[in-house]
């Protein structure tokens, strides 16, 4: 679950760009794909809580510390991305 909700929430990072890029009102596409970085986040934990009941310790220590870093660094990217077109527009109406 957790890789659709981040596939819609790159797709949908993708359509907040172009809809900037081409001018068009583009804060709605913003939120969903800020949205979808979220629950793409909870669905994950969400699965690491079945290998917690399962007391599957080996595979949380294989899979989390790799899963963490990547979840920072994506989820950061994600931010940046999707206001980058806010501080264009802010900067735009300064000049």
């Amino acid at each position: 679950m957790w890789i659709i909700l981040g596939v819609i929430a790159i797709v949908v990072t993708v359509i907040n760009l172009s809809l900037y890029a081409s001018g068009k009102d583009y804060k709605l596409a913003m939120a969903m794909a800020l949205s979808f970085t979220a629950l793409t986040i909870c669905a994950d934990y969400s699965y690491l809580n079945r290998w917690i009941k399962a007391e599957d310790w080996a595979a949380l220590s294989d899979v989390v510390p790799g899963m963490a870093r990547a979840f920072w660094f994506l989820t950061i990217v994600s931010i940046l991305l999707n206001i980058a077109p806010i501080f264009l527009e802010r900067k735009r109406k300064k000049l």
